[in-house]
């Protein structure tokens, strides 16, 4: 019977513990975008989820789909979406921890296969959004009674007669004055800069005062908006002194002016809305301011005629020199209060100092420093101590384990005479019935190796074989 010995090493622990799985996610997301960063990506929009200020939808292909949100920025100018349309997006591509769901955050989406128009519109919008012509905080507020409005659109089109009508029955006190361009075709950009320019600067131009400009026109395709997607014209819009309302198109047309201007208005008629209250409304207004300024100002009569009365009967209008005495009298105490508390004050001052170079003087940071490069000469000493022990453990175990392994192997056996019967690929005989068909043995004693040729095969009487 022979025994077969296997020796096993323990697991080696980990040096630091196991991770969590808060560590594995982030590790994840961190070497994922390292990786991969930002990358475009075109598919159909699946499960789509709209939230006041993020998208969450999945972007498929034929075989796989990966998980998609948009908010920020990204999801402002993000167009239209629905389930079943075809995009091209722009984004990083991550990991959410919380989850360890692998996703996209995008910061641009688009149709598959937009026009170079758009294209170009997209470029220019994010231009413009980088250098801060968008940003909120530079948005000026609308004057709350404007007297006299810019109107910067063509005199022509329908647009500007909604917004007279409007402004007609709701404000009539509201002068309104129109600088006529054209508003679409070329060099129509550079006519509605113009006017935004002149209107803006009224001194310099001779353009008539304005309180707020609109700039306006009817809806259209892209092509026909394209003129108030110009880049002069928003940068006339955003460097304008006075605030300035955008009233292009329809409500679902959105343009580049719209973004610099001060405030959008989804059309040119609800420009006029917000310029102008209803005048009964404006009416009511000012009678109740009226009535209450009134009531204000007889209150304050009442009050100041009260006083007046109190101050004649008064001892100090009745004597003023009696008055003046007390007040110097105040006058002289107050100053003999003013100088004992500065002199207090100064004495505490003086003290406080005297304390506080005391105290430095107690803890001067040299009395420190000596103390600490003893405690790190001593953790020093103690440190190597420690590495030498363990060296010193650490060959002893390996002495041991060396001396286990050596009673325990083959060769001690061999010593005690024992042999090992081999075939001519050395691979040991275990049994009769294989020796007797091999042609050559080989026999390993405990000091050398001896070959053999096998004799004819006997039965013994018990069923072996010699």
């Amino acid at each position: 019977m022979q025994t077969f010995l296997h020796f096993f090493e323990d697991d080696p622990a980990p040096p630091q513990g196991p991770w969590t799985v808060t560590r594995l996610n982030r590790e994840a997301k961190n070497a994922l975008e390292r990786q991969l960063g930002t990358v475009w990506v075109e598919g159909e929009i699946s499960n789509l989820k709209a939230y006041p200020s993020a998208l969450y939808f999945n972007l498929k292909d034929e075989t796989c789909n990966v998980s998609c949100v948009i908010f920020g920025r990204a999801f402002a100018m993000a167009p239209s979406l629905k389930d079943g349309m075809k995009v091209e997006l722009f984004g990083g591509a991550g990991i959410f921890e919380k989850r360890g769901q692998f996703q996209i955050v995008v910061e641009r989406i688009q149709r598959r296969g937009v026009g170079e128009l758009e294209a170009r519109l997209r470029a220019l919008q994010e231009k413009l959004r980088e250098e801060g012509l968008f940003d909120a905080a530079r948005k000026r507020p609308l004057p709350p009674h404007p007297v006299c409005v810019g109107v910067v659109t063509s005199p022509a089109g329908a647009a500007i007669h909604d917004f007279l009508n409007i402004l007609r029955r709701r404000a009539p006190h509201i002068e309104v004055i129109i600088a006529p361009v054209r508003v679409q075709g070329r060099g129509a950009a550079a006519e509605i800069a113009w006017a935004v320019t002149n209107f803006s600067e009224s001194a310099r131009s001779g353009f008539p005062a304005v309180d707020v400009i609109v700039v306006t026109r009817g809806g259209g395709s892209l092509e026909d908006l394209w003129e108030f997607n110009e880049e002069s014209v928003a940068r006339a819009i955003a460097g304008s002194c006075i605030p300035v309302i955008s009233a292009v198109g329809h409500e679902t047309d959105f343009t580049t002016a719209d973004l610099a201007a001060d405030l959008r208005a989804p059309t040119p008629s609800a420009a006029a809305e917000i310029l102008s209250k209803d005048r009964v409304e404006t009416l009511a207004s000012l009678a109740e301011l009226t009535r209450r300024l009134t009531r204000e100002m007889q209150a304050r009569l009442e009050l100041s005629r009260s006083r007046l009365e109190s101050r004649i009967v008064s001892a100090g209008f009745q004597n003023p020199r009696r008055r003046i005495d007390d007040l110097h009298q105040s006058t002289a105490y107050l100053l003999e209060r003013g100088t004992a508390a500065v002199q207090k004050y100064l004495a505490t001052l003086r003290e406080g100092t005297t304390w506080t170079d005391a105290a430095l003087s107690r803890h001067a940071p040299s009395e420190k420093l000596r103390l600490w490069r003893e405690r790190l000469n001593t953790l020093a000493q103690r440190k190597g101590m420690a590495v030498e022990h363990s060296l010193v453990q650490r060959r002893q175990r390996a002495t041991r384990h060396a001396h286990a392994l050596e009673l325990l192997g083959p060769r001690q056996t061999l010593a005690r005479g024992f042999t090992i019967t081999m075939d001519a690929a050395r691979h040991p005989l275990t049994s009769a019935a294989v020796a007797a068909s091999e042609k050559e043995w080989i026999t390993l004693f405990s000091d050398g190796e001896v070959s053999s040729c096998p004799q004819k095969r006997k039965d013994l009487p018990d069923g072996g074989v010699s």
